[in-house]
């Protein structure tokens, strides 16, 4: 499910099934040498997530991405944001991100971290077997949570 008006009134009907939710954290670069690095993390994140969004329709929610810059990655709070997802009932709040600096912050908040892959240049067929294997990376964390409820 995504944060789209349809969605959400399927998420407030079915409340009680759809435990889980995904923030994707991008970073946001402009510099001449990083928006390149930077854009393709994003575009690589943003189909990962819809791609995870297909395979779990019904059982988790994707929220649009949490957007920083690197120079005001200290003063934001994915805290902040997973508290108020919980206060919204939802019992399980994912971090899906390219950058590798929120991997220090695995103790209070689940992050998956994943290596950016440049998608750009692939074709469809590629593309979708790139996708279809770094899901079989995430699953293994999704369910592990899931079954330690």
């Amino acid at each position: 499910m995504f944060f789209n008006v349809k969605d959400m009134e399927q998420i407030h009907a079915q409340k009680q099934f759809i435990d889980t939710v995904i923030v994707p954290l991008l970073s946001l670069e402009f510099a001449d040498e990083r928006s390149k690095q930077s854009s393709s993390a994003a575009e690589f994140l943003m189909s990962l997530t819809a791609f995870i969004e297909q395979q779990f329709k019904g059982r988790l929610l994707v929220t649009p991405p949490f957007s920083y810059m690197e120079s005001l990655k200290e003063t934001v709070g994915p805290e902040a944001i997973a508290a108020e997802l919980q206060s919204a009932g939802f019992k399980h709040i994912f971090f899906v991100t390219c950058d590798h600096h929120w991997t220090t912050n695995s103790d209070s908040l689940q992050v998956v971290w994943l290596p950016s892959i440049p998608l750009e240049s692939m074709d469809k067929a590629v593309k979708q077997r790139i996708l279809e294997d770094q899901l079989k990376q995430v699953i293994p964390t999704f369910t592990k949570v899931w079954t330690s409820q």
